[in-house]
């Protein structure tokens, strides 16, 4: 009974990413056996998404959402649109993103990134279905859009969260969770592991975002859904509390949002 209360769900993985094609299917069938009863697999562009729902329709334990990244929203139209709708229809699509902006690499200008962001905010109003948000280097303009496209019901995930604690709390007044990944583990990542720690884990899920983020003790390898055990002990640490109370809990928050 104890090793079922320890099981987890990684709220957050691109198991359609490219480095996984060698050893995919062996790793999925593995992940019950390593602990894990869940992942969610957001796409990232249209491609992706396509992908991702494809692995939700195989795997019982693999459920999508379909949306496009900010590096991608360069080629976004309204048909991109027209397409997420459609695919959000398929039973284990449970969300639109992962959308957003991100300003540290900047691959799309950034009139162009907040214009589908607000465009896909919108397809998720239109959908009643939780949005899930990448947000690097640009927290003031995510909570601004956030807040401007603001509707009743407007709930969702802050995927991998790496801004202060006042901002969580800001994202958290607008009905979203607070997603927690690899980067708590790193020795020196003092703000991850403030908004742990102050973070009421009511308002907590747990991620890799693999094949990135990889967290302590594997950094610098490929990152995988397993390795979300990291993330929880190390909450459980910061906590100071049973990582069976972070995996209960984080699991039902998960539950919970997306109605399983």
């Amino acid at each position: 009974m104890e090793e079922k209360n320890n099981m987890l769900i990684d709220s957050h993985a691109h198991f359609d990413d490219d480095r996984f094609d060698e050893d995919r299917d062996e790793l999925i069938q593995s992940l019950n056996d390593n602990g894990i009863e869940l992942i969610l697999n957001p796409g990232a562009d249209l491609l992706t998404s396509k992908n991702a729902v494809a692995l939700s329709e195989k795997y019982s334990c693999i459920y999508a959402a379909v949306g496009c990244h900010p590096h991608d929203s360069k080629d976004m139209t309204n048909d991109t649109i027209d397409i997420f709708s459609e695919l959000s229809k398929k039973k284990k699509v449970l969300a639109i993103g992962e959308i957003g902006l991100d300003y540290y690499y900047d691959n799309t200008d950034r009139i162009t990134q907040r214009k589908w962001f607000r465009e896909q905010i919108k397809l998720a109003k239109e959908l009643d279905m939780p949005y899930i948000v990448h947000d690097r280097d640009a927290h003031e303009d995510v909570l601004k859009i956030m807040k401007e496209e603001h509707y009743s019901g407007a709930r969702g995930i802050l995927h991998c969260f790496s801004s202060s604690v006042e901002m969580a709390r800001e994202f958290i007044r607008l009905g979203f969770m607070i997603s927690i990944g690899g980067p708590v583990t790193f020795k020196k990542a003092k703000t991850p592991k403030m908004v742990a720690f102050e973070i009421p884990l009511e308002h907590l899920l747990i991620e890799t975002d693999s094949p990135y983020l990889t967290p302590e003790p594997f950094r610098g390898k490929r990152n995988e859904p397993s390795y979300v055990k990291y993330v929880a002990d190390e909450i459980a640490r910061i906590k100071n509390i049973p990582v069976n109370v972070v995996a209960n809990k984080t699991n039902k928050n998960f539950k919970e949002l997306f109605n399983l």
